[in-house]
């Protein structure tokens, strides 16, 4: 079984067969964030977590930009992407998200969530990250997740 294979298996993540997004999973059972997205996630050639989706004018705001609300609705996804092999078999919540808004993003473009965890122990993971749209940075993000228990 591929590194791909084993996120898709788990917690509830369906692997994409098909399409733009063959080769991805994403959450189904997470309303909120199909409703949002949907997001999108796989582990790239590096062996590192990758998020993803791409900007339909239903994200953009009055000023034909990507909504912020949007790009931090998905960072927060992001962040437990990131952080997924150190949740391992535990759910999570966030503590604290913040961003710093770097560029616009606009229709079209694929939007991608990268970082890296900075500590985790106990309970607690903390991740910086970097969402980018067609590969120029639009949103860096610093958030903490706490572990609540193990996924049923």
């Amino acid at each position: 079984m591929s590194e791909n294979e084993a996120v898709g298996s788990s917690g509830g993540l369906k692997p994409i067969a098909e399409g733009e997004w063959a080769g991805w999973s994403t959450w189904q059972s997470d309303a909120f964030e199909q409703r949002a997205g949907p997001f999108y996630e796989r582990i790239d050639e590096n062996g590192e977590m990758v998020s993803a989706f791409r900007a339909e004018p239903r994200h953009m705001n009055g000023a034909g930009f990507m909504h912020g609300g949007c790009l931090m609705t998905f960072a927060d996804s992001a962040l437990f992407t990131i952080a997924s092999r150190e949740l391992g078999d535990d759910r999570g919540v966030t503590l604290s998200l913040t961003g710093d808004f770097l560029d616009p993003a606009r229709v079209g473009q694929l939007v991608e969530g990268r970082g890296r965890v900075v500590r985790a122990g106990g309970k607690t993971i903390f991740v910086e990250g970097l969402v980018t749209a067609d590969d120029q940075p639009v949103l860096r993000f610093n958030g903490i997740i706490r572990k609540v228990g193990k996924k049923s």
